[in-house]
């Protein structure tokens, strides 16, 4: 059917004698392949740009052509040939020499943002992501997204992204291609990702193509590292907490390689001689492993093979002897293990497919074990709680590129989703009492399938437009769900500095993930809809205008969006995720929530002195019919206003120095606003008393706004082997006490007034880290 649809759209090549000219662009260095290089033809003005594999088509009329390939970070590539038949031909750029290292803070490759029909979309480099001040020195790709406008943290610390009021889990995260479904480490301060170990980070905001679907709010789409075709490279860093190291290389130069990447912390291991015998051993870790096989096995035909496995363990052991004795164990543990298979083939000049088959599996468990003996007798107690999702999913995606005016992608996807929102698993033995429980055990299966069409249409210089649809179908248990998603976006290039544009987006989401109010444990739930809980629905529309001024050294860009959100779900008051009386889907209540705003965003990319300043302003409402007597109530990480500036400054060619500034409007929270006691009011009485809290509109209080600054200075020696970059960091640099958690003190005796107090996790943090490359 798929490959019917290309056939009908051969018209679009016209009738005149044309030939096409296709290949890869890859880095004459390691043998990468470059994503999103622009492609002209500067003796006709027509370009294309290389997808997300570093293939690229043109198709032209039989004439001289000289192609100029720009990406940044590269010196262009040039090749001049005369066209008169089909020609394949591969380009290879060469990484730029400068004398200063300058980085560019958030590429827009060569193709400007104005050219193209995307809208809210950025492109960010793994070296644009080291250049942002780190946390301990951990380079953290989220972190440097949170940076952007439009784009929030959900609090101190946290890694968790909330787009354009959305929540964390409408954001698709995509490594290689497959749904990481927690991205976590370290209660959420720390993201799984690897930086040494990225080859490309692209941020989709809003005007999503129909290639993507399953999410209301964004795409996070990154592409590992292939690993060197011509020599051994790595990379590597020790800091405070982790270390890491990166290597690749070639298993036969130019046909294959390979890419390892590790990343351990040490926390437990630095930990454990400072811990007293007698008071138990305890401790926590995370780690993160990429691996990486690519085989270029003909012209038209490369293989892939990809995976990343992490996890968070939490532990602790306590124990005693003696007539009586016992030994405690508990632990949680959270993770996520995913693998990909790939094959690309050239079917033809213009007809490019990519098969994938993946499979990705996240879960947590909490776990307490308990041994003891008294009385002359053994007593055992094990609980132990489990979450998980899995999903196997094989997809094909055609980039059929007819003539430099269509840029055609179509394709179908099928996945197969397995749900354990939580099973409990009880057993206790010795004396007189004995229990063996197990609740919630059941999975639940549910397949979601999709199909999709989209077209970047050049209608003439100023008008192009991207136009596609997507059709979805999920089946769980007897309940059958189907969505049709138009999307639509628009550019109109009103003179050589300015560019309008506009965006559609209809989105669907079929599973949801159950979140408690509280903080820091990774105990959300993903739950599939049921027959009982309809798919998530959402419509944003979306208006920008972008300029170039200061003779193109500074680019400004202005956006609004409007989102509307249907079939949201939270659970009941009172509810939580451990439970053993009733499943997930009689503690929810479903409801629709509302999102809109601006966002500001002054770029200036080049230069020993460079970076960007952000500006949202936004608001993010829910309405649930059981919560907070049917009215609506801003969204907990509703946030009026939020400012981001980033500034590096090379000082020398080997010393630069980096500094952010963030500012947010405080988070909404719920809090008591009058307290009572019941009970017994005179001395001697029996019946004891009780404290009840009133407590009014829900989010209807804010903490104190949030704001931080953190600086980096990085100084580079150049090695006989390659380089060393030591770094210092200082996070927090102004000792600012940000709020984290607000509890009441007090108010349980007469003349003990209650009082709110802050928490706050963060003083001022310095850090040295160490990054060597070879």
């Amino acid at each position: 059917m798929l490959v019917g649809l290309a056939l009908l759209l051969l018209p679009f090549t016209g009738f005149a004698q044309k030939f096409t000219i296709s290949g890869y662009v890859r880095d004459a260095k390691t043998g990468e392949n470059l994503i999103g290089v622009a492609i002209l033809n500067s003796v006709t003005g027509q370009g294309t740009a290389t997808n997300a594999y570093g293939f690229y088509s043109l198709t032209l009329p039989k004439d001289s052509v000289k192609l100029v390939a720009s990406y940044v970070g590269y010196e262009r590539g040039l090749f001049s040939t005369y066209l008169d038949k089909d020609l394949q031909q591969n380009l290879l750029l060469s990484p730029a020499v400068t004398t200063l290292r300058e980085v560019e803070i958030v590429g827009t490759r060569e193709e400007e943002v104005r050219e193209s029909t995307r809208m809210s979309t950025i492109n960010m480099s793994v070296a644009q992501i080291k250049a942002v001040p780190a946390l301990f020195g951990e380079v953290d790709v989220l972190k440097a997204l949170q940076l952007l406008p439009g784009v929030q943290s959900g609090g101190e610390g946290t890694s968790g992204m909330y787009v354009r009021g959305g929540g964390p889990d409408q954001n698709l995260i995509l490594l290689d291609g497959v749904p990481v479904y927690n991205a976590s480490h370290l209660f959420g301060f720390f993201s799984v990702f690897t930086a040494e170990a990225l080859n490309n980070v692209e941020l989709v905001k809003g005007g999503f193509p129909a290639r993507y679907g399953g999410r209301l709010s964004s795409v996070l789409d990154i592409s590992m590292k292939e690993g060197n075709m011509n020599q051994v490279d790595g990379e590597g860093s020790i800091g405070l907490i982790a270390s890491r190291l990166t290597v690749g290389a070639p298993i036969k130069k130019d046909v294959a390689s390979f890419i390892v990447s590790g990343r351990r912390t040490y926390i437990d291991v630095l930990a454990r001689p400072f811990m007293k015998k007698e008071e138990g051993v305890g401790g926590y870790y995370f780690y993160d492993l990429n691996g990486k096989l690519n085989w270029k096995v003909s012209d038209k035909d490369r293989l892939y093979l990809s995976a990343y496995t992490g996890y968070d363990e939490f532990y602790a052991t306590t124990e005693g002897r003696g007539s009586d004795s016992y030994e405690s164990r508990a632990g949680l543990g959270w993770g996520n293990l995913t693998s990909a298979f790939r094959w690309n083939r050239i079917i033809n000049q213009r007809l490019f497919l990519n098969t994938h088959l993946t499979y990705t599996k996240y879960q947590f468990d909490i776990s307490n074990e308990e041994e003891s003996r008294y009385n002359n007798e053994d007593h055992t107690f094990k609980l132990k709680y489990l979450s998980n999702i899995r999903d196997l999913s094989a997809k094909l995606d055609f980039d059929f590129i007819p003539n430099p005016n269509h840029y055609i992608r179509f394709g179908t996807q099928y996945v197969h989703h397995q749900f354990q929102p939580g099973a409990l698993q009880l057993k206790e033995t010795g004396g007189s009492s004995a229990e063996d429980l197990e609740v919630n055990t059941q999975k639940t299966n549910a397949q979601e399938v999709g199909l999709y069409i989209e077209d970047d249409l050049r209608i003439s210089e100023r008008v192009k437009v991207n136009v596609g649809v997507r059709a979805n179908g999920f089946s769980v248990n007897k309940e059958f769900y189907s969505s049709l998603e138009p999307r639509a976006s628009l550019r109109f290039i009103a003179n050589e500095k300015l560019s309008l544009k506009a965006s559609y987006a209809n989105m669907t989401q079929f599973i949801h993930l159950l979140t408690n109010s509280g903080i820091g444990l990774p105990t959300d739930l993903w739950v599939p809809s049921t027959d009982k809980i309809k798919p998530q629905r959402s419509h944003q529309v979306a208006l920008g205008a972008t300029r170039t001024i200061a003779q193109d050294k500074l680019e400004v860009s202005l956006e609004g969006y409007y989102k509307t959100m249907h079939n949201l779900i939270e659970y009941k008051e009172g509810a939580s995720f451990i439970g053993i009386s009733n499943s997930w889907d009689t503690k929810v209540t479903a409801g629709k929530g509302w999102a809109y705003g601006m966002e500001l965003f002054l770029h200036k990319k080049t230069g020993r002195t460079n970076g960007w300043i952000g500006y949202t302003l936004a608001w993010s409402n829910r309405q649930f019919a059981e919560l907070n007597k049917g009215e609506k109530y801003p969204y907990r990480y509703d946030r009026r206003h939020d400012v981001e500036v980033v500034v590096i400054h090379q000082l020398k060619p080997n010393l630069s120095l980096s500094g952010t500034w963030v500012y947010g409007t405080g988070n909404a929270i719920t809090l008591p606003q009058a307290r009572y006691v019941v009970g017994d009011s005179y001395p001697g009485g029996y019946g004891g008393t009780a404290t009840y809290s009133d407590y009014g509109s829900r989010n209807g209080y804010r903490m104190a706004a949030y704001h931080r600054a953190d600086i980096s200075l990085s100084h580079t020696k150049k090695k006989n082997w390659g380089e060393v970059v030591n770094n210092i960091s200082f996070y927090n640099a102004y000792n600012r006490k940000n709020p984290y958690y607000i509890y009441v003190a007090g108010g349980e005796k007469e003349g003990d007034p209650a009082k709110f107090k802050q928490i706050s996790l963060f003083p001022i943090l310095p850090s040295i880290s160490k990054t060597f490359k070879f």
